[in-house]
């Protein structure tokens, strides 16, 4: 049957929620930013054809725009995503090959003036790429089984198969040379499933890095309340469909652990009744945390859904069996949601969607590596978007602040699970950078980004806002003024998406931020000068 249009249900009673990810819960209805004023170095709301064609207008180009960038003969541009601001220049993202060999680590950001000359380039690496040899000295075979060795002691827990090694340039780190990408995937002792890449040098066999592309948290329930729902009349039924924000769609996996799952109907327009043994409730706040952070980045950053594509990506409830967790997968492009603890504490809450569907966005533009410190820029960029989210929503209920997981009752005490005025007051974050930043699991590096955050915002010192008292110090014991958090989510939002690429550590992070508040409000203005400030503050140089 042909679905008719979408509408707005909404759905009585309160919605138990879990927050799976490490970000403040949202429980909230839709409302309007207190943005700040648009300026000509603003991205403009790209409507899906014109990006289209912008994007194939880049691709046309890519030859020439080669060229002009000098690379060598073996090398190609893949157009990954465009972005043009209101004064016209237009930042065009590239992944690169070599040979015909995805370059790891060789992506950049060509940044071109309305008249379309080269203002500058933004790359994740400066080595030359080339390799002296195509030729492998170790087979494919051999790196598939050193991958499986190497990922079994990462899992811990059973591996499920792997994809065939692919031969790939590795140029993130060091010198560019052939490597061997091999995926292992497997399933952790918790129920996560992982999908772990293994880069080995194809000519010694030697492991050179390693990630997990699956992105997670862990969460207690929490209480969200009554919500309006967009969803789509089928036939004499009602399904939950997102017409209105690019189709999203909300699925029941019925405790499997792979699958689409079944889309959830229902012959009335009201859905879920507030507690975790009835199926649709989880649904209920999954499909509305999609339909707020969906909204954020639309109205905020003028961005049409998590990949710029208005595309929408659809949401699993009811993952696995007692699964205490949440978690983000490009290659379905979905997120997924465990029902907790003893499955009755459904991990949905608007929070989770928030953070994990900002790990989309990262891998959409930027694709922070989730290691070392871009690992940690990676995890923050989560918790500041998730942060934005519910300031954006406005609920009484629970309104914005800097307190990471203060509804979800993690450590059991009613603490908070992280706090962005002073990172280390959870026990195991880092409140400024330092040598050993790069070495800590990202949820905890993150804490540099975190602070740095919540400076740029707020500013340093003891204060109150909204009720809740913060107490923030600095590195070297400055005094921070805050510029505001709607001007600093911009910035950010900017640096990630214009700036920084997938080996952007700390430092390059600094230089991002920078250059975005230089593009928004011009240079040596008092919010370039409060970004500079609250770098010192974390004692990023």
């Amino acid at each position: 049957m042909t679905p008719r249009i979408s509408r707005k249900a909404r759905i009585t009673g309160t919605a138990v929620a879990a927050a799976a990810a490490l970000v403040a819960g949202v429980a909230a209805t839709a409302g309007a930013s207190t943005a700040p004023a648009f300026t000509s170095a603003s991205p403009v709301a790209l409507t899906t054809s014109h990006r289209a064609e912008m994007i194939r207008d880049a691709s046309a180009a890519k030859a020439q725009t080669a060229k002009e960038l000098g690379l060598g003969s073996q090398e190609q541009l893949v157009v990954k995503d465009v972005i043009k601001d209101a004064d016209g220049t237009v930042h065009t993202r590239y992944d690169r090959t070599f040979a015909g060999l995805p370059v790891l680590g060789g992506d950049m950001v060509v940044h071109r003036a309305k008249d379309g000359s080269i203002k500058s380039t933004t790359k994740s690496t400066q080595k030359t790429i080339k390799v002296a040899s195509l030729t492998p000295k170790i087979s494919a075979a051999a790196a598939a089984q050193n991958a499986h060795g190497t990922a079994a002691k990462s899992i811990s827990a059973k591996q499920t198969g792997a994809q065939a090694a692919k031969k790939v340039v590795w140029a993130a780190s060091g010198t560019p040379v052939l490597a061997y990408d091999t995926v292992v995937k497997g399933v952790k002792k918790d129920g996560t499933p992982s999908r772990m890449h293994v880069i080995t040098d194809a000519n010694t066999g030697k492991k050179l890095f390693q990630y997990d592309d699956i992105r997670t948290g862990k969460g207690e329930s929490e209480f969200s309340g009554t919500v309006d729902l967009t969803t789509t009349k089928d036939g004499s039924n009602y399904t939950l469909t997102d017409g209105e924000r690019g189709g999203h769609k909300t699925t029941n996996l019925e405790n499997a652990e792979d699958g689409d799952g079944k889309l959830f109907t229902n012959s009335t327009d009201t859905w879920g009744n507030g507690k975790p043994d009835n199926p649709e409730t989880a649904a209920v706040d999954a499909h509305y945390g999609a339909a707020e952070t969906w909204d954020y980045y639309k109205e905020v950053h003028g961005r049409s859904g998590i990949k710029g594509d208005g595309k929408g990506a659809f949401s699993r409830v009811h993952y696995g069996d007692n699964y205490v967790n949440a978690f983000w997968d490009d290659s379905c492009f979905c997120m997924t949601y465990g029902d907790g603890e003893g499955n009755k504490a459904p991990l949905t809450a608007i929070d989770v969607a928030a953070h994990e569907m900002s790990h989309g966005v990262t891998s959409a533009t930027a694709n922070l590596t989730y290691s070392g410190e871009s690992g940690g820029l990676n995890e923050g960029t989560s918790d500041i978007f998730g942060t934005s989210v519910e300031f954006y929503a406005k609920n009484a209920e629970d309104p914005g602040d800097y307190l990471i997981g203060e509804k979800i009752d993690i450590n059991g005490d009613g603490t908070p699970l992280r706090y962005m005025d002073k990172p280390s007051k959870d026990g195991q974050s880092q409140d400024n950078w330092d040598s050993s930043t790069g070495g800590l699991d990202p949820h905890y590096s993150s804490g540099v980004a975190n602070h740095f955050f919540y400076l740029l915002s707020e500013g340093s010192g003891a204060k109150e806002i909204g009720g809740v008292k913060y107490d923030s110090p600095t590195a070297d014991g400055s005094k921070v003024e805050g510029i505001g958090r709607d001007k600093a989510e911009k910035i950010w939002f900017k640096a990630l998406t214009e700036y920084m690429t997938s080996n952007t550590d700390y430092k390059a992070a600094r230089e991002a931020t920078v250059k975005a508040a230089t593009d928004l409000y011009k240079a040596d203005s008092a919010e370039v000068k409060g970004v500079e400030a609250a770098w010192n503050g974390v004692a990023v140089k």
